[in-house]
């Protein structure tokens, strides 16, 4: 097993970056089980797709951020590779787009060169770290706009998240803070109905990697913040 449902009271600030993230890390941690999946799956509303791996969490021990490989399980590409999922800081970054703070970054990256430069080191970074997960997609996509625009903060954030890198996602990680949450997000009966849909839908267990049986690929679920 790997995270529990959460227990605890309301958190002033539930999303605190480790100060030791790194790709190094972000590709160490081990693909997610059942379990895990089926908490992914509740925080996002829908079951979740690809070999993933919990890269960041809550102060409840719930996942905030996720690997995915660059391919999901019918072989579609899927260029975005640390996807969020806590629905609190979601909702905390929504609000900043709505408030257009992607119109100030993006005129930041046409004025600020060592902005821009960091930016666009970060995106070489996460290509190759996506590359070495597996193997290259047709035509190098970048994610969220990356390496010129910023198209997508959740994006971003993830990616800081997971590994400490890229300027803009810190930025919103900053502004996004402190994060109140009330309280963990799934419960024990969200885990165990995710983990039906999921058994229904064809996934089997193979060491810790789930994958569909051939014709229940279903949907994919994980769209929306590419």
């Amino acid at each position: 097993m790997t995270s529990p449902a959460g227990h605890g009271r309301p958190a002033a600030d539930a999303v605190v970056p480790d100060p030791d993230a790194s790709y190094e890390r972000a590709a160490a941690e081990p693909y997610a089980d059942l379990r895990e999946r089926a908490v992914v799956s509740a925080q996002i509303g829908r079951p979740a797709r690809g070999a993933s791996a919990v890269v960041h969490r809550c102060v409840f021990g719930l996942p905030t951020v996720v690997r995915v490989d660059p391919r999901l399980d019918d072989d579609t590409p899927f260029p975005t590779v640390f996807w969020q999922t806590c629905p609190a800081l979601r909702s905390r970054i929504g609000t900043l787009e709505a408030d257009h703070a992607m119109v100030g970054l993006n005129q930041r990256l046409a004025d600020d060169p060592d902005f821009a430069s960091a930016y666009a080191e970060g995106h070489d970074r996460y290509v190759a770290f996506r590359d070495d997960l597996g193997g290259p997609l047709p035509g190098d996509p970048g994610a969220g706009g990356m390496p010129k625009h910023v198209k997508c903060l959740h994006v971003h954030a993830g990616h800081y998240l997971a590994t400490g890198d890229n300027p803009v996602g810190e930025w919103a990680i900053e502004h996004a803070r402190p994060v109140f949450c009330p309280g963990p997000c799934v419960d024990e009966d969200d885990i165990a109905q995710y983990e039906g849909e999921l058994v229904e839908r064809g996934f089997v267990a193979s060491d810790d990697v789930f994958t569909p049986q051939a014709g229940n690929a279903g949907p994919s679920p994980l769209r929306g913040e590419e």
